[in-house]
């Protein structure tokens, strides 16, 4: 019988850096809201963003100031999957959507994945990527 991988959980530091009011540390995100944070971060890091690790990100900002249409979607589709691949191994992603909304210059992202070792539903995170300067 093969053994099972089961996850301990997973811990990470909010990133806004507040410190809990009882015992002044850090706050902590926890499992499922850890690992949605992570794929934010991946996501929304610039290649060369962060130090000692310039391969880190994706480069979804090239594709933003591009024309809103699916040939675009696509190419940030693309970008998306394989930088949550490189570098977010904690998860199996599913399905992962781009959607062109040419009223606000804007793509918003779908992302469904399941967390590796971890006795939960398929997680599901949404959020918008426009162009800003």
């Amino acid at each position: 019988m093969p053994l099972e991988r089961v996850s301990q959980g997973f811990k990470d530091i909010s990133m806004t850096f507040q410190s809990n009011p009882l015992n002044s540390d850090l706050i902590a995100l926890k499992n499922e809201i850890a690992i949605a944070r992570s794929i934010r971060n991946i996501v929304f890091t610039v290649p060369g963003e962060k130090f000692f690790n310039e391969n880190f990100g994706s480069n979804i900002s090239r594709s933003l100031f591009e024309n809103i249409d699916e040939i675009t979607a696509s190419i940030i589709v693309d970008e998306i999957r394989q930088s949550i691949q490189n570098f977010e191994s904690r998860v199996n992603l599913i399905d992962l959507q781009a959607f062109p909304d040419f009223d606000n210059n804007s793509f918003d992202i779908k992302i469904i994945y399941e967390i590796v070792g971890a006795d939960v539903p398929p997680q599901q995170l949404e959020f918008v990527l426009q162009p800003t300067r």
